[in-house]
């Protein structure tokens, strides 16, 4: 399909930010200063995963709300030889925790994980082990190039001085707000004198840039065995949580190897089960692969009931047989199969909305944060990294200074379910760190934050590329649509007309403000540069790296 993708649209949107373009390096995250952080990596020689930790520790500091050391992720690594890894430093449930340790609210539908209480959603029952900081030591070791004293640098200089806090961090502060009052070390920080700290006002951490001193110093080591760990555990103990010296040791990070899908001939590469990410976004391609979604248009009434139509399929077998593979037998083969997706793409109906349920079984009996970076070596990183819920367990641990994660929520209270709780088990996460492939050669690196609604959007970006012809820029502003079954969301930039069109075909369609959150992105060019963008979604910046050093044997001196 030839001609601009606006020729072809009934939705109409203009773009808020601008890309960034460079020769020798990109960074690009949802906080200017952490960008920051992992330019200067590349500054001083640093590769791109040294861009990266710096970027993440960085993010603890000026996006606390999304990204803790006490919580977890998943790393697209693309080395510079071609090869890709996922590093999961996903939490796991604590060793003392059993299927039946919380009780499910009564009359909580089956994809509401609510407890009595909120034992599971607020405080110290609801943080899980921590793996973010393991995995993101290790990774350093394994494949970077710098100390991690030096990366750690920028996020200790923020911790310490304090930042400026956007309006962004203030509409995050006050939507959590109620909850945070009940606990006084996180209200000291974030909610002074009982109320949000105003925009402008300085972010001071002084406790937590001791803490990240001592990591500095002593690595994952000071948390998984030794004093960090010691203040974490004595806190849970006294406050009835359930993570033990033994739970930290016996942490471990694991590499996955990618889920792939052909699509149009693209090569998608996404994150593995316990992600189950990677595997519907290869379903849903492949479903849609069916369609010619280029000659139907971006943002038109019959692609937008195509794309709610393979969410909800995506979403009922994700519901049957999603989990950690170590626990539940995940049928990848099958819902990755192009046989598959012809099947649930014969029973679509063109004219009418459906509801639709698994056709899958288990083989056996939304607030986060991406960042992207890029070198000129060819070392590329995408990784999403949360605490979960917005401020996480909406506690901060003294002798920390740090917000811990509430990851518990994502577990099934109610025993014998894919997603129930069992010691050790690692969560299901619908991060979505994507790299797209032409001919073998890294075309996009792209991600984003919004827990179940990520891998969705992750999906249209992708389509946006490949079928749409977008630039960059434009794929991670374009108007998003959601479902998983019940209302359609739809972003309100997609026009009245188109609204009214939807639900005539039987979808129940409801106009929000955003779907998801601020998606990140790098494009590689032939030419060997680089462009980066960010969306209105989040604070997003992308920083390039180009220039270089100067012509060897220049020298000038004044006569």
């Amino acid at each position: 399909m030839t001609g601009n993708w606006r020729d072809r649209t009934d939705t109409v949107f203009e773009c808020q930010k601008q890309p960034a373009s460079g020769s020798r390096g990109m960074v690009v995250s949802n906080h200017p200063l952490a960008s920051a952080a992992g330019a200067e990596m590349l500054a001083a020689g640093g590769n791109a995963i040294d861009a990266a930790i710096a970027t993440l520790f960085t993010l603890t500091v000026v996006e606390p709300m999304m990204v803790g050391i006490i919580g977890g992720g998943m790393a697209h690594i693309r080395l510079a030889d071609g090869s890709h890894r996922f590093i999961d430093g996903q939490s796991t449930v604590p060793l003392a925790v059993r299927p039946d340790t919380y009780r499910s609210k009564p009359g909580s539908a089956h994809d509401v994980f609510d407890t009595v209480g909120d034992e599971n959603l607020n405080g110290p029952k609801a943080v899980a082990v921590p793996g973010s900081l393991k995995a993101w030591c290790e990774t350093l070791r394994r494949f970077g190039t710098m100390p991690l004293a030096d990366v750690m640098q920028p996020a200790i200089k923020h911790a310490s001085r304090g930042y400026a806090a956007t309006p962004y961090l203030h509409e995050c502060i006050s939507d959590g707000a109620a909850e945070m009052l009940k606990n006084k070390a996180i209200s000291a920080i974030y909610l002074p004198d009982g109320t949000p700290l105003k925009v402008g006002e300085r972010v001071v951490q002084s406790e937590y840039a001791e803490t990240l001193s001592y990591i500095a110093q002593h690595g994952d080591a000071a948390l998984y065995t030794g004093q960090l760990g010691d203040v974490l555990v004595d806190y849970m103990k006294a406050n009835g949580g359930f993570i033990t010296r033994q739970d930290l040791t016996s942490y471990k990070t694991v590499e996955r190897a990618p889920i792939r899908a052909d699509y149009r001939g693209w090569q998608i590469l996404g994150p593995p089960p316990p992600a189950a990410s990677g595997v519907h976004i290869a379903q849903m391609l492949n479903i849609l692969e069916g369609y010619d979604i280029a000659a139907l248009g971006f943002g038109t009434v019959q692609t937008i009931h195509y794309l709610a139509e393979v969410l909800k399929i995506a979403f009922a077998d994700r519901a049957a047989a999603s989990g950690d593979p170590d626990f539940v037998g995940v049928p990848v083969e099958r819902l990755t199969s192009k046989d598959y997706a012809k099947e649930r793409r014969g029973a679509i109906d063109p004219k009418r909305a459906q509801k639709w349920s698994a056709e899958v079984a288990q083989l056996e009996g939304a607030h986060t944060t991406h960042m992207t970076a890029a070198d000129a070596m060819g070392n590329v990183v995408a990784t999403t990294q949360t605490i979960n819920n917005l401020f996480g367990a909406k506690i901060l641990i003294p002798g920390l200074g740090t917000v811990p994660n509430n990851y518990m929520n994502l577990y099934d209270p109610r025993p014998g379910h894919a997603l129930s709780l069992a010691p050790g088990k690692r969560v299901t996460t619908s991060m979505s760190p994507m790299m797209a492939l032409r001919d073998g050669k890294l075309v996009y690196a792209l991600g984003l934050p919004g827990g179940k609604k990520i891998f969705p959007s992750a999906m249209q970006a992708l389509i946006n590329l490949i079928d749409h012809g977008m630039s960059l820029q434009e794929a991670v502003e374009a108007p998003r649509v959601w479902t998983e079954g019940n209302a359609l969301e739809v972003e309100a930039t997609v026009p009245d007309g188109v609204r009214t069109a939807l639900v005539s075909m039987g979808h129940q369609v409801l106009a929000v403000s955003t779907v998801a959150g601020g998606m990140n992105a790098i494009q590689f060019h032939d030419d060997g540069s680089m462009s980066g963008a960010a969306c209105w979604r989040a604070d997003g910046t992308p920083v390039a790296l180009a220039g270089g050093l100067a012509r060897a044997g220049i020298r000038f001196g004044l006569a």
